[in-house]
């Protein structure tokens, strides 16, 4: 049985004027992504704009998430870092806080080899929470195929991997060469991804439209495929922006339109442009 089945937001990290954490706001924002029907939340991830973070600040959102999902449903930590230390540091924290896993992007500040990425899963691994491979190789420069996660999965806490390749025929081949879970990464592959046997998704756009998104994902997955489209298809200029450097940005506008107001992206994001803006404000409308 699939260990994240579901939609699990990739949370955005609310921010206040002079651009420090609004805690109160991120409880806000989890509270309401829980009672719009979502299955688990994901923090500082990119959405979350972990990168910027220092680390008394990844603490506190680790422990604010915790404390507002309060066992209601599933968090898997984002716990990506510059160093295995770090991100087994993290990990560790994550497993203190009680999450039920973390997301683990392959080293991040170069291109390592084989051997260094197979030590630096397995030193994550020894800490003991199920492990989410993310395979982003757009932003990385790591690519782990499915000949490599065959390989990884030897190791006892290696659950799933969120893919984010952006080909879809990598789903199948991960299907047909390990027993690794398969999470759809990319938003605006959602469908053809859980047509070809994803069980899951880790959503950033969800974090303005949940309940639409989880609709999607239950037509998908209840077989009412024809419906799925038709809204998927109004979804899809939203859903792309979940692959450009913008994600941030988008995601913050949005909520401001929705009423649900989360400051700003932390610099170096600039503001959103305005051509953007205006295709959000589009995308929201029509729903």
């Amino acid at each position: 049985m699939p260990q994240f089945p579901g939609v699990y937001v990739a949370v955005i990290t609310p921010m206040t004027e002079n651009s420090s954490i609004d805690v109160p706001r991120l409880k806000d924002h989890v509270n309401w992504l829980i009672e719009s029907g979502v299955t688990g939340i994901v923090p500082t991830g990119s959405c979350g704009e972990y990168a910027t973070l220092d680390d008394d600040e990844r603490e506190l959102v680790l422990r604010t998430v915790a404390e507002a999902t309060q066992g209601r449903v599933p968090f898997v930590a984002g716990v990506a870092a510059p160093s295995t230390r770090k991100v087994v540091h993290w990990t560790t924290v994550a497993k203190s806080l009680g999450a039920q896993g973390v997301m683990v992007l392959p080293p991040i500040s170069y291109r390592p080899t084989w051997e260094e990425i197979y030590a630096y899963y397995e030193a994550v691994d020894a800490v003991g929470l199920p492990i989410i491979i993310y395979n982003n190789p757009h932003d990385t420069a790591v690519d782990l195929t499915p000949e490599r996660l065959h390989r990884l999965e030897a190791l006892p806490h290696i659950a799933a991997v969120k893919e984010f390749s952006g080909d879809v025929r990598r789903i199948t081949e991960v299907k047909e060469k390990t027993h690794l879970e398969v999470i759809a990464g990319t938003d605006d592959l959602l469908v053809e991804s859980m047509l070809a046997g994803a069980t899951g998704w880790i959503a950033g756009m969800a974090n303005i439209v949940p309940e639409v998104s989880v609709r999607l994902y239950r037509l998908v997955e209840s077989g009412q495929v024809e419906e799925a489209w038709t809204l998927y298809r109004k979804l899809l200029p939203l859903l792309r922006y979940d692959s450009t450097p913008r994600l941030v940005q988008v995601i913050k506008h949005g909520l401001a339109q929705m009423g649900r107001p989360v400051g700003m992206a932390r610099a170096p994001r600039l503001a959103l442009p305005e051509d953007d803006r205006r295709t959000v404000d589009q995308v929201l409308a029509g729903l």
